[in-house]
């Protein structure tokens, strides 16, 4: 589909529909939580949570991975509009899954020939990478220290989540270190 076609969709309806679903709706996520996942089409985080406008801020990127941006924007969410909470989800048969930095980056600059000034953040296992995402953000020093940050894998096939965990607390922080007291 290009873009023409979904310039076409908001004029016939699309623009209105979205006025009418968030109307009355804050720009403060009313659940107080960011979902960070992948920008891959077949993930709608609307349903897969049950969600209505206006209740969680959702970031989006090739394979979900927390990066400087997604950790800008976190911050920015929390210190000013209030979140608190972080879902980071990634899933199964992520294409970033598919290839290493070093083979995209040597493809780019085979073909433009120049390598890029940025890593894809490709990874092997969503499972390890989701659990280094949510110790990068656990440990992020701009984070509030309440911060609550949790992180699943959604089975692409099913959509069923599963937590990745580990030792640390899902509280950052002096409060982690309350709650395991």
């Amino acid at each position: 589909m290009s873009n023409e076609e979904l310039l076409r969709r908001h004029e016939a309806g699309g623009g209105r529909l979205a006025a009418s679903n968030a109307a009355g709706a804050a720009a403060v996520p009313a659940l107080r939580t960011v979902v960070l996942t992948c920008m891959d089409a077949r993930i709608d985080v609307s349903p897969l949570f049950g969600l209505e406008p206006g209740e969680v801020h959702v970031l989006r990127n090739a394979g979900g991975v927390v990066t400087d941006d997604v950790v800008r924007s976190v911050v920015i969410s929390q210190r000013k509009l209030g979140t608190r909470d972080v879902l980071v989800v990634q899933h199964s048969g992520c294409g970033l899954a598919s290839f290493t930095d070093e083979e995209f980056s040597e493809e780019l600059a085979l073909e433009v020939g120049m390598r890029p000034p940025w890593r894809t953040h490709a990874f092997a296992d969503p499972a390890v990478n989701v659990r280094r995402g949510v110790a990068r953000l656990r440990h992020d020093p701009f984070l509030l220290p309440e911060t609550v940050v949790r992180g699943f894998v959604l089975d692409i096939e099913s959509f069923a989540l599963s937590e990745v965990t580990d030792d640390e607390p899902a509280v950052r922080g002096d409060d982690a270190v309350r709650e395991s007291a």
